[in-house]
């Protein structure tokens, strides 16, 4: 019984006054306009322009016909009727989604594959940089080819993860840690009671994307860094293997005595501020 009554409310009665809820026009500006009523809606949402609202579903699909639109007020989705394509108007429509899911794994496949084949070609670069041309193109053409393929991206990869591990915060957090210890057995006698402890530093633990940016170009660009530095410092070794190898520990470890003294500053800075009192004024 109550679904007859809907059924009756449904229907269009000659006294009410249609007015588009797109628009706001009313059936006298434009009488020759078609009008529907296409959801539940009652009073003045529940006539709209057969135009305004194709217009409106047109905004809401952006292009996609297969987007399911629903009524804003009611939200009762709309029944929207075609016109039935043809055979090859289908195979077409077929062929065109087919393309659109498989273009987002066809994209992240050729990515990963673009990534891979770099890191073998800085990998291939490193070792002949390292190695020397000869050295480095004679275990290239000794070995194995799936060794290649395996083990040349994982140099690009060993050095980021290197550069990812901040030694200089453990030996800095030791080396805090051991100076109380080391002052109170050499001055055993002088009072600490008028020292106020300082205040553990908050390390900073989020990557944002300039800090991973900084980590990358910082790993990659290490080993032409340790070559440079070695030809300088260690240019009477013969072995040029040798001199890389100096020369980027030289590096690291000069970089990190820097960067520990830095941070070291910036905590007493920090542990060792003092918030002033407000001034009164009067």
């Amino acid at each position: 019984m109550s679904s007859s009554r809907y059924e009756m409310q449904a229907q269009y009665s000659p006294n009410e006054r249609r007015s588009c809820w797109v628009c706001f026009a009313s059936e006298d500006d434009d009488p020759r306009t078609q009008w529907t009523h296409p959801c539940r809606c009652r009073g003045t949402g529940h006539w709209v322009h057969q135009y305004c609202l194709q217009r409106w579903i047109d905004e809401k699909q952006a292009g996609n016909s297969s987007v399911a639109v629903f009524c804003p007020q009611c939200n009762t989705q709309y029944l929207i009727d075609y016109p039935p394509l043809g055979i090859f108007l289908t195979l077409i429509e077929q062929v065109d989604g087919f393309f659109n899911r498989i273009s987002p794994l066809a994209t992240a496949g050729m990515l990963v594959g673009s990534l891979y084949w770099s890191a073998v070609t800085f990998g291939a670069v490193t070792l002949f940089q390292v190695l020397g041309q000869k050295t480095g193109l004679r275990i290239v053409e000794e070995s194995d080819p799936l060794v290649l393929l395996i083990g040349l991206p994982t140099i690009p990869l060993t050095l980021i993860v290197a550069k990812m591990i901040r030694w200089q915060d453990y030996v800095l957090r030791a080396w805090r840690h051991l100076i109380p210890i080391m002052t109170k057995y050499l001055f055993p006698n002088e009072s600490t009671e008028h020292q106020v402890p300082l205040r553990e530093p908050t390390e900073d633990t989020v990557v944002d994307a300039t800090s991973a940016t900084r980590i990358i170009c910082g790993a990659l660009s290490l080993p032409s860094i340790a070559m440079f530095c070695g030809n300088i410092l260690f240019n009477h070794n013969p072995s040029r293997t040798k001199r890389i190898f100096l020369g980027g520990l030289v590096f690291v470890l000069t970089k990190g005595c820097i960067k520990m003294y830095y941070k070291q500053q910036q905590y007493l800075r920090l542990a060792l501020r003092k918030i002033r009192d407000y001034p009164d004024y009067f």
